[in-house]
């Protein structure tokens, strides 16, 4: 091991960052974000995909929508204070009340950035909710 290891030492290669998917958030975990294991805590991390996630869905909704189903969510590499999290998203099927959508999130060293580390993805479906939060058609 070097005197000055890299910090992306442990880590997959770099990625590239998607073509296909709209940058929806960046974010900056700090300390309080943590787990035992002194990375950021996984719930942290929901939150913020959750966040990400319902971003292109409220363009389409234009109104009250509900998180209603994650479908996948992949924990591909830990996620350290520091870290500069870009969260990316897609719709992958809009339906009569509800749209599901991809993020990934991505992660660069805030000292050497430029080198992203693709270390989530999940799939959720939010559904479009009137005033008394039953689900509503969407319109097209």
């Amino acid at each position: 091991m070097s005197a000055n290891p890299s910090p992306l030492e442990g880590r997959h290669a770099p990625a590239a960052l998607p073509s296909d998917k709209e940058l929806v958030l960046k974010v900056i975990p700090m300390p309080a974000d943590t787990n035992g294991n002194g990375d950021i805590f996984g719930g942290w991390v929901m939150a913020q995909v959750d966040l990400a996630g319902s971003v292109i869905p409220a363009r389409i909704i234009q109104g009250r929508m509900a998180t209603v189903a994650v479908k996948e969510f992949i924990f591909k590499q830990p996620v350290r204070v520091g870290d500069i999290c870009s969260f990316f998203a897609s719709v992958q099927r809009i339906g009569r009340t509800s749209i599901t959508v991809e993020v990934e999130v991505f992660t660069e060293s805030f000292r050497t950035q430029g080198e992203f580390v693709k270390v989530t993805q999940a799939l959720l479906t939010y559904v479009a909710i009137d005033e008394n939060g039953k689900p509503r058609a969407i319109e097209r």
